[in-house]
């Protein structure tokens, strides 16, 4: 019997979880070559707060890119900073990563590494490759230099390697304050790459860890306690977001001086980056769901609303939903905001296939049945008919169990009072109204066709009751609704759920507010504080009805399409047997399209479109299953890159399949999300106006980082309504994002060089400044500087 070899290793592309990217062919590369014989990869989070979305495709990378190739990734808390590290965050990160199905039995903290740190520290040290520093942090910062300017040796850089052994021995006793002294690797001043001029490897932190109580006061930064713990826990493949671009120089200079291959005998680890992926409608800061849940805009960590693992899980989103997202949003080398109907729509195919469906009335009008003189008993089923698309043709039930069709039903009691939804009836029915209004007649699901006779109203003037007969079923009725039983329905609290903010991006358009305006200089405020003005007052709505009594006798975590209202199941925190709440999981429709479509045309002054009046969504179709011819396009599309979710479209649709596969199998991967999600419509309809190879020209544009995705949905817009190529509109308009490293350094400098008072304000303390300074860059860019490196060049340059 013979040993797999390494490339034996390598999965087929057709088994893999993870599309093919430029990360797995450095995997398969790095297996083919021998360099590798096992692939071996970590998720290392930082428990300062819950994990959210963002945190999920990140850790989908790296566990489900382990299992492709049959390897193993640890889960490792990077806890090496004790101020705002807690014990809670750390064991809400580990149930998250159960939760999403993870295996987290390789379990590790980087405070385990603690003292095995400080003696590769130690090493450094004797081989006069580090110092320890005791100027200022402020003084530090100036000593770096600047983008035209190398750095200045600080006056303690040629201490002796004794004088250097002594001090960091006192840091540790604790002989010396926060700040007084640091620990500095000694590599280059004049380097182009800031993050080589000589960084912090230690600093003095007098702080109790959560985990080592108050066995340290001096901690290891980052940069140098994350690559050693990939060496020392042998990882092979150490993946990370874009933002650590410039940090992989100093991981490669430890793993040369620290765990030379020829010395070792084995292969170190290297870093390899991949583009972030953010949320549209969401933030993901840490730092600012944090303020949400500090300022009471949500009611915690767990708050269905809010972006985090444990939001989603206590909203009754599930964890295959949030698998299937994170698989398809693809892998590469630029950072991406996600629209958020990817997310949605993953969970609404999910629920579509287990949620059996009921009725509740979350909005309830009394109806008194005047002709029903006894109750009866209704046998209904949970699956229509028409939604059976399994092979042997058994259905979930709420329970979870799978029996026949004829089999999954329950029974629905019909008493003369029912309660129907308040906006199923109309005394002034616009045009095309297709429910209930005086002396009119509609079809109660599942239990014949109902007139109103008379309208009862309240002291405000509204109907407070509805008197109806019931019909003969030769009636005939303009529309079905949903009803429950007034008597024998069960009361209940329903928290209909939506998007916390109302604007896709709430950090940039929070910075296209003037930073001047009054507030921006106050110091008490975090930075960017405008995106607190996006909240949606309406994320959270909350009303009383009744939902039909079947419920009442299923298990708590049933999960429900309540009929024509949306996907539901029982707070797990709140709900009680006696008092049942219901979260919103998610509506059946997305809501949020037709808003964003009405936008264009309401800020051009276009008359709105009359919509047919108030016509109740439609369930959810199921979509059948793949042709063979189909599955065969789907294949041969997954196997250059499409995701799944993508490939199933473009395989149904040959349209679409056509129009894309024109760009000759060149970047299919990035061509296809564009033209399910952009270019569907008008290449069914016949009207597009945009080749394939301008889409590519687009896209490698995004791709570059030369402009947002949301700037190029904008001119793909705009190119459809005129003509033009997309890339030429790009360059008439000047839309082109300023990210080059060079030149936003050199503005920034231009802005600090001309504001030396408010420099000197900030690194006093005045931290409020930062928004000042991002106004000034971005007036001196003409608006165009990447707001993320920005950002983050801001920080750095400012000390």
């Amino acid at each position: 019997m013979t040993s797999k070899q390494p490339a034996d290793l390598i999965p087929a592309p057709e088994t893999r979880r993870v599309s093919p990217n430029f990360i797995t062919e450095i995997i398969d590369a790095d297996l083919k070559s021998g360099r590798h014989t096992r692939v071996v990869t970590r998720f290392p989070p930082e428990p300062n707060g819950y994990a959210h979305l963002g945190h999920a495709f990140a850790s989908y990378l790296d566990f489900m890119t382990a299992v492709d190739y049959g390897g193993v990734c640890h889960l490792r808390m990077d806890d090496t900073n004790p101020e705002g590290e807690t014990q809670e965050y750390a064991d809400s990160i580990i149930r998250d990563m159960k939760w999403l199905g993870w295996d987290t039995s390789r379990l590790f903290y980087a405070s385990d590494y603690y003292e095995q740190l400080h003696d590769f520290a130690v090493q450094l040290i004797r081989k006069g490759l580090a110092y320890v520093e005791s100027v200022s942090g402020e003084e530090m910062a100036r000593l770096r230099g600047t983008v035209e300017q190398p750095g200045t040796p600080s006056p303690y850089r040629d201490r002796s390697v004794e004088e250097n052994l002594d001090l960091f021995r006192r840091m540790r006793a604790g002989e010396f304050k926060n700040g007084e002294h640091a620990l500095r690797a000694k590599i280059d001043l004049a380097n182009p790459n800031f993050k080589l001029r000589d960084p912090v490897l230690y600093r003095i932190l007098h702080a109790s860890h959560y985990r080592t109580g108050d066995k340290w006061c001096i901690y290891p930064m980052y940069d140098f306690a994350h690559p050693i713990s990939d060496a020392l826990e042998g990882i092979t493949h150490s993946m990370c977001s874009l933002e650590f671009i410039d940090n992989r120089a100093i991981y490669d200079w430890l793993m040369d001086n620290l765990f030379p291959d020829k010395e070792t005998g084995k292969t170190a680890p290297r870093q390899h980056e991949f583009g972030r992926r953010s949320m549209e409608y969401t933030v993901v800061s840490k730092r600012k769901l944090r303020r949400l849940v500090r300022e009471g805009v949500v009611k915690g960590w767990d708050d269905p609303r809010m972006p985090t693992i444990s939001a989603m899980r206590r909203r009754g989103v599930t964890p295959e939903s949030v698998r299937a997202f994170a698989s398809q949003i693809g892998v590469s080398r630029t950072n991406r905001t996600v629209d958020l109907a990817l997310f949605e729509n993953a969970v609404r195919d999910d629920l579509n296939l287990r949620a059996p469906r009921v009725m509740a009335v979350t909005r309830p009008l009394k109806a008194v049945i005047q002709n029903l003189e006894a109750e009866r008993t209704l046998s209904l089923p949970y699956w229509p008919q028409q939604e059976v698309s399994s092979a042997d043709g058994k259905v979930p039930m709420p329970n979870g169990e799978r029996v026949a069709t004829e089999k999954a039903v329950r029974e629905v009691p019909l008493t003369r009072e029912i309660v129907i939804e308040r906006e199923d009836f109309s005394a002034d029915p616009p045009k095309g109204f297709k429910r209930l209004t005086p002396g009119g007649t509609v079809r109660l699901r599942g239990a014949g066709i109902i007139r109103c006779d008379e309208v009862i109203t309240g002291a405000d003037g509204e109907p407070s009751e509805l008197r109806v007969t019931l019909l003969g079923e030769d009636a005939k009725a303009s529309g079905v609704i949903h009803w429950v039983s007034a008597t024998r329905g069960v009361s209940a609290e329903f928290r209909l759920f939506d998007r916390l903010f109302t604007v896709p991006e709430p950090d940039s358009e929070a910075q296209q507010f003037d930073p001047e305006q009054p507030g921006h200089e106050d110091d008490t405020q975090p930075v960017n504080t405008d995106f607190m003005r996006f909240v949606n007052p309406n994320s959270l709505v909350v009303t009383r009805g009744f939902v039909e009594p079947s419920v009442a006798k299923d298990p708590a975590e049933a999960r429900y399409q309540f009929e024509r209202a949306g996907y539901f199941w029982r707070d797990p925190v709140d709900s009680r047997a006696d008092a049942l709440v219901f979260n919103r999981i998610i509506t059946l429709k997305d809501t949020w399209g037709k808003k964003e479509a009405a936008e264009p045309a309401k800020a051009e002054g276009k008359p709105r479109t009359e919509k047919k009046a108030d016509k109740a969504p439609a369930e959810a179709p199921v979509r059948p299953a793949l042709s063979s011819e189909q599955e065969a396009t789907a294949a041969r599309l997954r196997q250059q890159g499409v995701t799944e979710n993508d490939a199933s479209m473009l395989a149904r649709e040959p349209q679409l399949a056509a129009y894309l596969e024109a760009a000759g199998g060149k970047r299919l991967a990035e061509l296809a999300p564009w033209v399910v999600n952009d270019l569907a419509t008008p290449i069914r309809e016949g009207t597009n106006r945009v080749s394939v190879d301008a889409l590519a020209s687009l896209v490698t544009l995004v791709a570059e980082g030369s402009i947002s995705a949301r700037i190029a949905k904008d001119v793909l817009a705009e190119a459809q309504a005129s003509g033009e190529a997309p890339a030429s509109i790009v360059e008439r308009k000047g839309l082109r994002v300023v990210s080059d490293e060079g030149q936003l350094r050199a503005a920034i400098q231009g802005v600090l060089d001309a504001n030396p008072a408010k420099v000197a304000e900030y690194r006093g303390g005045k931290k409020g400044l930062t928004g000042f300074f991002t106004g000034q860059v971005m007036r001196a860019t003409n608006g165009q500087a990447d707001p993320k490196a920005l950002a983050r060049l801001l920080s750095e340059m400012l000390g």
